[in-house]
């Protein structure tokens, strides 16, 4: 490889473990103010989000460009390519982020109707998923992200006991259906944060050997 190549490849690697920095935080800040009750957290993610976006833009421009002059092969292209794939993860886990803050806006002024049990939990590895997702993707580190896979069933199991506890709720006392239907949004926007954790782990195994596990991960490897 070109030192010249290597060491743009080692720049837009460290612009986008900026990018997964904010994103990591905006997400920290919904987990805060969720658990915490803190509206107040809630006020940094709009800065966030838009620094999300420039980044995102600027990713897409560095790969092209290096794309153009370099024309990589084997590995050097696999790694252009998850570097755009993961870009686009990290710009939608922002997304979610704005949206679940803006769900947790609407209830934090309500009454807790339940204990929050289920949530804490699967927000926990929802969290987990994201931020090692990330360090994988810096160590090409496979085995953590075929890890990252197999748990993406917990999200979604923890995420279906949340909504069928919920709607039970409101069918028993209608009273409480805009607080729940925001904590179903919640439950659901987390889950889809955990789908990007999956889809960058998936990156990682295609980056460091060359295989498309999507959709079939159990397969074996």
């Amino acid at each position: 490889m070109d030192r010249h190549f290597f060491d743009e490849l080692e720049s837009l690697k460290e612009i986008l473990l900026k990018m997964g920095a904010i994103a990591e935080n905006m997400v920290n800040v919904t987990i805060k103010a969720l658990v915490e009750h803190d509206s107040k957290v809630l006020a940094e993610l709009s800065g966030n989000e838009s620094k999300l976006n420039h980044l995102q833009v600027e990713i897409d421009e560095y790969c092209l460009k290096l794309n153009a002059l370099h024309q990589p092969t084997a590995s050097d292209l696999r790694f252009l390519f998850g570097v755009i794939k993961i870009n686009s993860e990290l710009e939608r886990v922002g997304d979610h982020a704005v949206n679940i803050g803006r769900s947790i806006l609407k209830i934090l002024d309500g009454k807790q109707l339940k204990p929050f049990v289920d949530m804490p939990q699967m927000v926990d590895i929802v969290n987990a998923m994201f931020k090692e997702s990330l360090h994988a993707f810096v160590n090409l580190n496979v085995d953590k992200a075929r890890n990252i896979l197999y748990r993406d069933d917990q999200v979604d199991k923890l995420r279906y006991k949340i909504i069928q506890e919920l709607t039970e709720l409101m069918k028993k006392d209608p009273a409480t259906i805009e607080y729940a239907i925001n904590l179903i949004l919640i439950a659901n926007k987390f889950e889809k944060i955990a789908d990007h954790a999956t889809n960058i782990a998936e990156v990682v195994i295609f980056v460091a050997q060359g295989k498309d596990v999507r959709h079939h991960f159990s397969d074996p490897l």
